[in-house]
C-alpha cells in the first residue's frame, strides 16, 4: 500500500464510530484456525467473511460473516436470500477481483457497495469477535455491533451449526 494513500480499513472502521484494535500476524497463519492456535485467540469468538457468487446473470454477489465453528448455508439460506437458483463460494481469483484481497485476510470493512454484506445472527450474541483485516498480515478485534455500524444486515440462519 502507498504509504502517502489513508489505509482503507482504518478509514471504514474509523467511520463506524466503534473501538476497534489491529493485530498484526504472521500471512502464513492467517487462516482462522492457524491464526487462533498461534495467537492464543478461540474458533468461538473468530469470524469469517465468505464471498458467495449466485449464478446468475449478472452474476450478483454477497459477503457473509459467519462464526468460525459453524457453516455458511450456502445452499438454502443464501441463495434463497441472493434470489437465484445456484450460489457458491467465489474461489480466490473471484474474491481477489472483486475485494482486492485474499482468501484468509478478507474483511467486511470498505467493500465494494456492490457486494451485499450480511452476518450470521450467532456472531452478533458475542462481546467481541476477531476478524479478517484486509490482508493475511493482520486480523480486527471489535464488538460485534462494528458490523452493522459498517451496514451489515444481521440475518437469522446464514449459518448452520456444525455437529
Amino acid at each position: 500500500m502507498d504509504a502517502s494513500q489513508p489505509d482503507p480499513l482504518i478509514t471504514a472502521l474509523d467511520a463506524t464510530g466503534i473501538d476497534y484494535e489491529l493485530i498484526a500476524c504472521d500471512p502464513t497463519l492467517a487462516d482462522t484456525a492457524e491464526f487462533c492456535e498461534a495467537y492464543g485467540y478461540q474458533l468461538s469468538e473468530s469470524a469469517n467473511t465468505i464471498v458467495v457468487a449466485g449464478k446468475a446473470e449478472p452474476v450478483v454477489y454477497a459477503a457473509c460473516i459467519v462464526l468460525a465453528t459453524t457453516r455458511l448455508d450456502v445452499n438454502r439460506t443464501v441463495r434463497k436470500k441472493m434470489g437465484v437458483r445456484k450460489a457458491s463460494f467465489a474461489n480466490g481469483e473471484q474474491t481477489e477481483a472483486l475485494t482486492g484481497m485474499t482468501i484468509g485476510g478478507v474483511t467486511p470493512f470498505g467493500l465494494p457497495d456492490d457486494i451485499a454484506l450480511w452476518v450470521d445472527s450467532r456472531v452478533m450474541a458475542l462481546d467481541r469477535i476477531v476478524l479478517g483485516g484486509g490482508s493475511r498480515e493482520r486480523k480486527v478485534i471489535a464488538p460485534p455491533a462494528v458490523l452493522t455500524a459498517a451496514g451489515a444486515e444481521v440475518v437469522e440462519d446464514l449459518a448452520k451449526s456444525v455437529d
